[in-house]
């Protein structure tokens, strides 16, 4: 089969559609608030998504995984149902514009990680880069200058745990299939989460369960789009538009929520995302392409 051309228009309208998505995920997330705890929050939104994984269970199934594989996708899950409960968290505890800013550094971070453990290079360009992007993030903390919130320390690490469970499903995904690599995700994600669910259990209501199952919606018809923005244009077209969520989280969090505009959470994030399109184009230049785009990590 002939795959399909390169179009950069519809790589951008796909990835932006992409943003109002996951947009719309941290919208709801923050509408149930409180009400329903992070970790328990967290585990129904992935057992209310387990009906999109029918399609995924005969691959994994004939994938007939070793225990090699098997300890790898443990461990993925391990550090991304980290990473799930500390963004849940966050979200109760911090605008929703320093989420969405934050977010951005787990590309970063996954840059750092493969020069550390995959032999990745890590050219002086793209040192600097880094660099600039971690200066993003100090003008967003302000540290010194404000109180850095256990919301903003929560971030941190869930930027790192998304790019650890990146980089376990780069390896990953040269030895298996994307269904299987995304499905035992949601599988040990899900596993997971049970017992942080258990340990402060509060009964939803039918209208949470809605909201979360909402939460599972649009997060894998955020996916769904992203694969298409990817079929459609390069990286280097479609990573720059990723912005654009942090412009819509801007105007949710002041319409929706009444949270104060920061500009300097906005300035903090643009030199974030311009570090992140920095490195993606150098290394689509180089050919060997190991950044992932910010939505990714969700």
């Amino acid at each position: 089969m002939t795959p399909a051309p390169k179009s950069p228009l519809i790589g951008i309208v796909w990835m932006a559609l992409t943003g109002l998505n996951f947009v719309a995920v941290t919208a709801i997330v923050k509408h149930v608030g409180s009400a329903v705890p992070p970790a328990q929050a967290a585990f129904l939104r992935y057992a209310l998504g387990v009906v999109f994984l029918v399609p995924m269970i005969r691959p994994i199934l004939a994938a007939h995984l070793t225990r090699r594989q098997v300890k790898l996708f443990a461990l993925r899950g391990v550090v991304h149902t980290l990473a799930v409960i500390l963004w849940f968290y966050a979200m109760t505890q911090i605008p929703i514009a320093e989420v969405t800013a934050m977010n951005y550094l787990s590309p970063v971070y996954v840059t750092i990680g493969a020069a550390l453990f995959l032999g990745e290079a890590l050219p002086p360009r793209r040192l600097a880069a880094v660099g600039v992007a971690l200066i993003g993030a100090v003008i967003i903390l302000r540290p010194g200058l404000r109180a850095v919130e256990p919301g903003h320390i929560a971030m941190l690490f869930t930027a790192v745990a998304f790019a650890a469970g990146y980089l376990i499903a780069k390896r990953m995904s040269g030895e298996v299939s994307a269904p299987v690599v995304v499905g035992m995700l949601s599988v040990t994600v899900t596993i997971g989460l049970f017992p942080f669910a258990l340990m402060d259990w509060v009964t939803p209501t039918w209208t949470d369960i809605g909201w979360l199952f909402l939460v599972a919606c649009f997060a894998t018809a955020g996916h769904y789009c992203m694969t298409l923005a990817f079929a459609a244009a390069p990286l280097t077209v479609t990573q720059p538009v990723t912005f654009l969520q942090l412009v819509w989280a801007v105007m949710l969090g002041a319409l929706v929520f009444n949270e104060a505009v920061d500009g300097w959470v906005i300035a903090g994030g643009a030199l974030i995302m311009a570090s992140v399109s920095f490195i993606t184009w150098r290394e689509a230049r180089a050919r060997r392409i190991i950044t992932p785009p910010v939505p990714a990590t969700k």
